[in-house]
């Protein structure tokens, strides 16, 4: 399980609704808090020294409240600042999980500064790629109330029913081997796409060997305690992920981080851009257990 956890926080908004969801994450004992400080160019003076002083020692006395709150839920916490004038953010986050070795790296999918434009830049891909465990980025959906007032649906049992787009590929079931083993899971949709086919026959013909396997993987998670269900889909993997996710109310999807078809490239190009983008909801990336 996720036994310590990476958050680097910005401190924005969505950074503490993240911040707020650390204790559902199944297993977690240990966190560490981790803020970074990027120093541009022109910042130091002679007279009045180093202006992102004030910065650090606010980032600091936030942290130590984010640690309070932690600990009150039964957790272990550690807390980092960082200071770069050089590199990016990115390799910052990867050195720090490395160093303490932990288990899964979160982040929030909006804010500023560390994570602005987090879902449209390079600090999650470079995250995702380079990383040598699991990463879970986070996205909050927006529910209408009963009073038609917009409010963030957030943190509710985000590990309940988790949607899983596989190729069939050994990486692919490597990643469904250990989501289906972490705590709070009632349901897991498998789902496939079918993106080869020149004619109908052959659409169809791919479509019902893909149903198949399928049915084949649900009959092995068959003494599990819960729901498995299925999906295939014709078209654009990226697409047809959100489009299921959506439809289904999945809390969660969960991929490989690598795969042999359309999934091989769901993380380095146009794919993984598109999920990460267009979904509602929270995606866990799974590393490859060697």
């Amino acid at each position: 399980m996720f036994n310590k956890v990476l958050f680097p926080t910005d401190f924005s908004a969505n950074a503490h609704k993240t911040l707020e969801c650390i204790g559902e994450i199944p297993g977690v004992k240990e966190v560490v808090l981790l803020h970074v400080v990027a120093v541009p160019s022109g910042v130091f003076d002679s007279k009045h020294g180093w202006i992102q002083g004030p910065h650090v020692e606010d980032a600091k006395i936030r942290l130590e409240e984010h640690r309070k709150h932690l600990e009150s839920l039964g957790l272990n916490v550690t807390t980092k600042v960082d200071i770069i004038t050089t590199g990016d953010i990115s390799q910052v986050i990867l050195g720090i999980a490395d160093k303490e070795n932990v288990s899964l790296i979160i982040m929030n999918s909006h804010g500023k500064s560390l994570i602005k434009g987090l879902l449209l830049g390079s600090v999650p891909l470079d995250v995702i790629r380079h990383a040598k465990t699991d990463v879970l980025l986070m996205r909050y959906k927006l529910a209408e109330s009963l009073e038609g007032e917009k409010s963030e649906k957030f943190c509710e049992k985000i590990f309940s029913k988790v949607l899983h787009p596989t190729d069939f590929s050994e990486p692919a079931g490597m990643a469904l081997s250990f989501v289906k083993n972490l705590q709070g899971i009632e349901e897991i949709g498998l789902v496939h796409v079918v993106t080869k086919g020149e004619t109908d026959d052959e659409i169809k013909a791919n479509v019902q060997e893909a149903k198949k396997k399928l049915e084949d993987i649900k009959l092995e998670l068959s003494g599990a305690d819960f729901k498995v269900k299925d999906y295939v889909r014709v078209g654009s993997p990226a697409e047809e992920i959100c489009s299921v996710a959506e439809d289904e109310d999945a809390s969660m999807i969960a991929m490989s981080s690598h795969g042999k078809g359309w999934l091989k490239e769901l993380l380095l190009g146009d794919t993984t851009f598109d999920v990460v983008k267009n979904t509602k909801i929270p995606v866990l990336v799974v590393r490859a257990k060697k």
